[in-house]
């Protein structure tokens, strides 16, 4: 179906409405997330475990999400956007609530599971819409208007959920962010349809599934669907470890680590808008070696000034952050270019690359002795292997539209 008339049947929501309806649904992730980062330092303490059993409601959400981006991307492109958005949606909510409501850790990591499966659907879906409803130039403007609105999520949700533990416990969170999963899914009913029945795969579920494989055959997709999503890599570490190097390493209270995590968050939300108004027009080669070396750069400073203070650990990865979302709307659009038809899968497989990658990082990032120093290794390795990656793709022969 023409994206035209994609917009022109949202009757409901209409154009703005529907933009701040993927907008929403992109924030879904860093409020999972960020909202309840103030309180997992003290969560060990409460459930009487280790801090390493309390991060993996961290590690388990995100694996799982993955897991449901790939599986609910495909599904859209047989059953329909709206479909799956419903049922992922439901399982959210469910889920948050059970998140809430849990007894020990292993039941919050059960639920967090749940939730992790049910965001999947619903950023898969966002993704998707993008593509079916936005094309060209305005498909990467709406990209960094989305991903720099989103950027509000992570700057609040911090704060937000220190401010909360003035008030409850860590369960606070988890009823705030049931209640704005009953908002998306009220949005959701309201949004009309934009994958045609023509364009739907008609195949059976295990073939809709298969066409995961067949996009990611797509050399000239996969190639920078990984290059762009090593950003990942480091970047979870850091969500997954910023409050025990605030708060452990650096002796801030839990409402003065949200304030250094939102700087960051704020800083990091312009960037996407900082490309599409003044970046668009560089050399997309050597725009992107730019930001990949940048990385490098951050990723020295943390290990040589980073663990002394603070501001200086904010000063070295506040950089690297913002080249990260300067690069997202160029590489996600680069990405797009790169597969016709199949929306469903090519969505799920963006987001779960970057998410496993994430996942991995994450992990790793808590295995090191001193994890300022380790944080700031794995984001100079994350630009180097994005240099060489990328690199290597101009100089050969796979294709890649819309830069060589």
């Amino acid at each position: 179906m023409d994206t035209k008339q994609n917009i022109a049947k949202q009757k409901f929501l209409g154009m703005k409405g529907l933009v701040l309806f993927i907008t929403l649904m992109n924030m879904f992730i860093p409020l999972s997330t960020d909202l309840y980062l103030p309180a997992l330092p003290t969560m060990s303490t409460y459930f009487h475990v280790s801090s390493a059993l309390t991060n993996l409601t961290l590690v388990s959400f995100f694996f799982f999400y993955a897991v449901g981006t790939l599986f609910w991307g495909p599904m859209s492109d047989k059953y329909g956007r709206k479909k799956i958005l419903l049922i992922g949606t439901i399982f959210y909510v469910f889920a948050s609530a059970a998140c809430a409501a849990s007894l020990n850790v292993y039941m919050l990591i059960a639920a967090r599971i749940v939730q992790g499966i049910g965001a999947g659907a619903i950023t898969a879906v966002s993704m998707a819409l993008i593509k079916d409803c936005f094309s060209g130039k305005q498909r990467e403007t709406i990209l960094a208007i989305v991903q720099s609105v989103a950027g509000l999520a992570p700057m609040i949700a911090p704060v937000l959920g220190a401010i909360l533990l003035q008030f409850t416990d860590w369960r606070g969170s988890f009823i705030v962010l049931t209640v704005v999963g009953l908002l998306c899914l009220l949005l959701a009913f309201l949004y009309q349809e934009t994958l045609s029945d023509e364009e739907r795969y008609e195949g059976t579920v295990l073939g809709s599934l298969g066409r995961l494989v067949a996009v990611g055959k797509n050399i000239g997709f996969l190639v920078p669907c990984i290059i762009f999503s090593l950003y990942n890599l480091a970047f979870m570490g850091y969500i997954a470890m910023s409050s025990y190097i605030y708060v452990d390493v650096f002796g801030l209270s839990e409402q003065l680590y949200s304030y250094f995590f939102a700087a960051n968050a704020a800083l990091s939300m312009i960037g996407p808008m900082l490309y599409v108004r003044f970046m668009t027009g560089f050399d997309k080669k050597k725009f992107a070696l730019t930001c990949f070396a940048l990385y490098a750069v951050c990723g020295i400073f943390i290990v040589v000034l980073g663990g002394n203070a603070p501001f200086l650990f904010w000063l070295g990865f506040a950089p690297f952050s913002l080249a990260g979302t300067i690069t997202r709307p160029f590489g996600t659009n680069i990405m797009l270019d790169q597969q016709s038809g199949d929306t469903g899968s090519a969505s799920s497989l963006i987001n779960g690359v970057a998410t496993v990658l994430g996942s991995i990082g994450m992990m790793c990032a808590a295995m090191w002795g001193n994890i300022v120093a380790g944080l700031g290794i794995m984001i100079c390795l994350t630009g180097i292997v994005s240099i060489l990656g990328w690199l290597l793709l101009m100089r050969s022969s796979v294709p890649c539209r819309g830069v060589k």
